[in-house]
């Protein structure tokens, strides 16, 4: 029995003459061609320019045979073998042809040597990805590799920190763990990275020396938590809030010590605080300004914020600039023993916590010579400069924007997994600035700019005594801007508001109230 199969793709009159058309058939791309009365199918993507662009090309004759000229390299494909002329390397797959009853018919194998997938990165974005590739239904046609550097399955960064405080276990907030990628015939190597990448041969290599070819590869390596570059801070406990190794450690010396200070007041230098206190440590959270997490929260917004945390136990050195992280020589490692401000006064700590923001992890990226900024650069289809490397995640940028956010994330592994199959249409068009989460049990929301400027007026509902706050910034009668604390219950409405520009003329009494109560 053969394991040919005749694919139904279009009518004949659809193909104009001389010209190409792209179809999906059977799984794989083929780019269809009418020359002189009689169709042609050849795969629709060019080894040369390592695109799916050869539906693109003009057909002619060379050599006294009937081509097709790659539109980008313009490498010549014959249109009955698919041979390359210029470079049997680049020799192309050609599919028989028929017509019947007016439609034209391809015939391609049952079974096709399977997509190789490999992605560099075994975290949320990346394996998200994976998922929603799986959703599609074309997992026969991939075979996925992926390559992660902790020694684990991936898990849920989000919840770090209910791990930190004890209110969870680290196996809790597994995402997949090692037999789902056994289930579903992906290949894991947990605790070894990619660290080159050969873009000519297609191919990766990994820490451990694991080699592996690629038709596309996803990176997503995420972002690394920044260090600040002050003396003392290789130090044994001093340490970054980034993944379970970090939670590990930080619960050790929690059990070693009596006080931390935590540098950074923002989410996760918040996040570290609260858990460390709920395990028994006096902490101290430093912070450069004067308003907790100033990137989410206002001025009034953050000081509740901070009222709420030193309620619990929590205190604050504000407007404090970390000099140097003092250590101890009495031991032949040495230990923390505090940090000194550059007014002189120094703080007294067994356990000191970084956490002043991370960057995108481009290393990977950089050394392979792919185009990036602050991030990897890639266009609304996730894809980067490279048509066979794709990148999601918080190691991308794109259109001068960097993601940290679950929402956006999730957003680009859906489209990416579109494309990476072949069967996207999907575009990726970035964010709104929006974050509601969860600061040590305290709903905040925040979303869009709500910085003041004289063309802008804002709403303010505050009350103290239940600890709400609710700021509405309007310009032009459309809002552009707002914060909630304490009650977040109109977060989902102010972000649709601000997301379709809604003139809020008719509605702007209620935008301080929910909507059932407003009616």
């Amino acid at each position: 029995m053969s394991d040919q199969r005749w694919h139904d793709v279009c009518a004949l009159e659809e193909l104009v003459e001389g010209a190409g058309v792209g179809a999906l058939v059977g799984g794989r791309q083929v780019a269809l061609f009418q020359v002189h009365g009689r169709v042609y199918a050849l795969d629709n993507f060019d080894p040369a320019s390592r695109a799916n662009v050869l539906s693109r090309g003009l057909t002619g004759n060379l050599q006294g045979e009937r081509v097709v000229a790659s539109p980008i390299y313009k490498h010549h494909y014959v249109l009955t073998s698919g041979r390359c002329v210029e470079d049997p390397t680049f020799n192309v797959t050609a599919y028989s042809t028929r017509v019947a009853d007016g439609r034209v018919q391809v015939q391609v194998p049952q079974t096709l040597r399977r997509t190789r997938l490999v992605v560099a990165g075994n975290g949320m974005a990346g394996m998200r990805t994976v998922e929603e590739l799986l959703k599609l239904g074309v997992a026969d046609r991939f075979s996925i590799t992926v390559f992660g550097a902790e020694p684990r399955g991936n898990y849920n960064r989000i919840l770090l920190s209910p791990v930190l405080a004890g209110e969870s276990q680290a196996d809790d907030i597994m995402l997949h763990r090692p037999g789902w990628y056994t289930k579903r015939g992906i290949k894991l190597h947990a605790g070894d990275a990619i660290v080159a990448i050969d873009r000519k041969r297609r191919q990766v290599t990994s820490r451990k020396g694991v080699v592996a070819e690629y038709d596309r590869l996803l990176i997503a390596t995420g972002s690394d938590p920044i260090m600040l570059p002050l003396p003392g801070r290789e130090l044994p406990g001093v340490l970054t809030f980034r993944d379970l190794d970090d939670v590990h450690r930080m619960l050790e010396a929690s059990d070693n010590g009596r006080r931390a200070v935590v540098i950074g007041g923002g989410l996760l230098g918040l996040e570290a605080a609260h858990g460390l206190s709920l395990r028994g440590m006096h902490v101290t959270v430093v912070h450069l300004l004067d308003t907790l997490m100033e990137r989410q929260l206002d001025a009034p917004a953050g000081a509740l914020l901070r009222a709420a945390l030193e309620k619990r136990g929590i205190e604050f050195r504000m407007r404090a600039r970390t000099q140097q992280i003092l250590g101890s020589i009495n031991s032949m490692e040495g230990r923390v023993t505090g940090v000194r401000f550059d007014s002189g006064e120094e703080l007294p700590a067994d356990l000191v916590v970084m956490a002043v923001g991370v960057r995108p992890n481009i290393e990977l990226a950089k050394k392979a010579y792919l185009a990036c900024d602050r991030g990897i650069l890639v266009d609304d289809c996730l894809q980067t400069y490279d048509p066979a490397i794709y990148a999601v995640g918080e190691c991308v940028q794109h259109r001068r924007q960097t993601f940290g956010l679950v929402a956006p994330l999730w957003e680009q592994a859906r489209i990416c997994a579109q494309h990476v199959a072949e069967i996207g249409v999907s575009r990726f068009s970035g964010a709104i600035n929006a974050t509601q989460l969860k600061v040590s049990g305290i709903e905040v929301f925040s979303a869009g700019d709500f910085s003041e400027s004289p063309t802008r007026e804002s709403l303010v509902l505050s009350d103290k005594r239940r600890g709400v706050y609710k700021r509405v910034v309007i310009e032009g009668n459309r809002i552009c801007g707002a914060v909630l604390f304490g009650d977040t219950s109109e977060a989902a409405r102010l972000k649709e508001l601000i997301a379709d520009g809604t003139d809020i003329g008719p509605i702007r009494d209620q935008l301080l109230f929910d909507a059932p109560a407003a009616a």
